[in-house]
């Protein structure tokens, strides 16, 4: 079941470069930098995600970023997800990301799940959202 929302963040793509290809597919690595808020708390995102587009037109990215709050507390986060490309160029993936923390400001990040949505336009613009799940 899904909970509250967790955060949601804008940002703008900071890099890409292509990997070494996958059964014939080419992985491509994706930086951006997001601002936004975690539970009322503005933060700073960090990212890099990995996606291969797969031959049925679906694409599968994993990754990992970092997000520091307004308050100077750290927390990580890892997830993986499936979606597609758009006709208009935009990029939608959907899954799940894990989340963790050392500060005691973000303790309920810890043993978190949370699905999210996900979106980059054809520009490098990103969109994303997290929500519990429970």
């Amino acid at each position: 079941m899904l909970g509250e929302l967790l955060y949601e963040e804008t940002g703008q793509v900071t890099g890409t470069r292509i990997l070494l290809a996958e059964e014939g597919a080419t992985r491509v690595e994706t930086s951006f930098h997001a601002t936004g808020t975690m539970r009322g708390v503005h933060h700073e995102d960090t990212c890099t995600y990995a996606a291969v587009a797969r031959p049925d037109g679906t694409v599968f990215g994993e990754g990992q970023g970092l997000l520091v709050t307004e308050h100077g507390d750290i927390a990580t986060w890892t997830g993986q997800g499936t979606g597609r490309i758009r006709e208009d160029g935009r990029t939608v993936f959907r899954g799940a990301v894990y989340l963790r923390t050392g500060a005691e400001g973000l303790a309920w990040l810890n043993g978190a799940c949370g699905v999210f949505e996900y979106e980059v336009d054809a520009g490098g613009k990103t969109e994303g959202k997290i929500w519990e799940w429970k």
